[in-house]
């Protein structure tokens, strides 16, 4: 074989290496609005909640509606390259949160290897903000065999009390305070909070979701959203008055190791139905332009429409479409 044939044949390597890389992960460039200049990390992970679907939606909405750029990071699974919710240790791309502008994290009980959970730990004790999404409260769940210098992170851990969750978002995961996939959840502006920028046009939130149990809520956490359980899983369903009203979405700051506080936005929905609620789509939009500083440009009524179609399938573990590339969810 000649030296041109395998020169010819590195290359081609090479570039099929780079290729793989860069899809790995999915860009939404941004364009004129408000957000143009900023640059939001959203790293999914979850087994349940099909966010590897409802993420991209809500990141082509932020840049194509409001000039955010973004990127999508996903659990791939490390073999065929492909989205694997069900692949808990391996993350790529999240090196580039080093130069995000805010980090969106909706992740359910992954353990990531060292190197990869320390680039989500220093964007955390970074200062700059945070936004999660329902099973983020509970992100990371290490064996007790694990000898990760990041397991006391753990959902569960007893030092931070409750982990990340608890320590970092304010609250770690409790339980179904609704009945799982039989009471959805109506959302209510919290007292005090009708004119927060953040609840502009969030009027008639209502989702699948379950409310969620919240046992306290830590440091200076401020609720914007109470969670009503209803008797069923339509938007009329009547009121279970026999539960109480729960947070269901708030806001806090959490000051790590640089000594700089970090603006924090948590929302405890997050069923890939919920997104088909505009009124969610809506806080969540204006959470993102609260989390990086620009509460003033909130609009009173901030475009939610969707980019192309979203039909998301319903929830449950396994139930993933096998075989999807990040680059499958790009703008087209």
């Amino acid at each position: 074989m000649s030296i041109k044939t395998l020169f010819a044949i590195a290359i081609i390597f090479t570039l099929s290496t780079l290729s793989y890389a860069a899809d790995q992960w999915v860009s939404y460039p941004g364009s004129k609005g408000a957000g143009n200049g900023k640059h939001i990390v959203i790293v999914t992970g979850d087994d349940e909640y099909r966010s590897e679907v409802s993420m991209p939606q809500m990141g082509k909405i932020l840049s194509e509606h409001h000039g955010f750029k973004v990127t999508v990071l996903f659990a791939i699974n490390k073999k065929t390259g492909a989205i694997d919710p069900a692949t808990m240790d391996n993350i790529p791309g999240l090196e580039l949160l080093a130069d995000a502008d805010l980090m969106l994290l909706f992740l359910r009980f992954r353990e990531l290897p060292d190197n990869q959970m320390k680039m989500i730990m220093d964007y955390s004790n970074s200062g700059k903000p945070i936004m999660a999404v329902r099973t983020a409260t509970h992100p990371f769940n290490y064996s007790k065999e694990s000898g990760s210098i990041y397991k006391k992170w753990t959902w569960s851990s007893k030092k931070p009390k409750g982990g990340y969750g608890r320590e970092i978002l304010g609250e770690t995961w409790v339980n179904h305070h609704g009945h799982h996939k039989v009471e959805s959840s109506l959302g209510v502006v919290a007292k005090g909070q009708e004119k927060n920028p953040i609840m502009n046009g969030c009027e008639s939130i209502w989702g699948p979701s379950d409310v969620y149990g919240i046992t306290t809520l830590t440091g200076d956490s401020q609720p914007v959203l109470m969670g009503l359980t209803l008797k069923g899983m339509k938007p009329d369903s009547p009121v279970n008055t026999m539960k109480s009203t729960m947070p269901m979405a708030w806001t806090k700051t959490y000051t790590g190791t640089s000594g700089k506080a970090s603006r924090i936005f948590t929302t405890t929905m997050g069923h890939s139905y919920d997104f088909k609620n505009e009124g969610l789509r809506r806080l969540f939009i204006n959470a993102a332009y609260w989390s990086v500083g620009l509460e003033s440009k909130i609009p009173k009524r901030a475009k939610v429409d969707y980019v192309g179609q979203y039909d998301p399938i319903d929830i449950g573990f396994g139930t993933h479409t096998v075989g999807v590339m990040p680059s499958e969810h790009a703008i087209k």
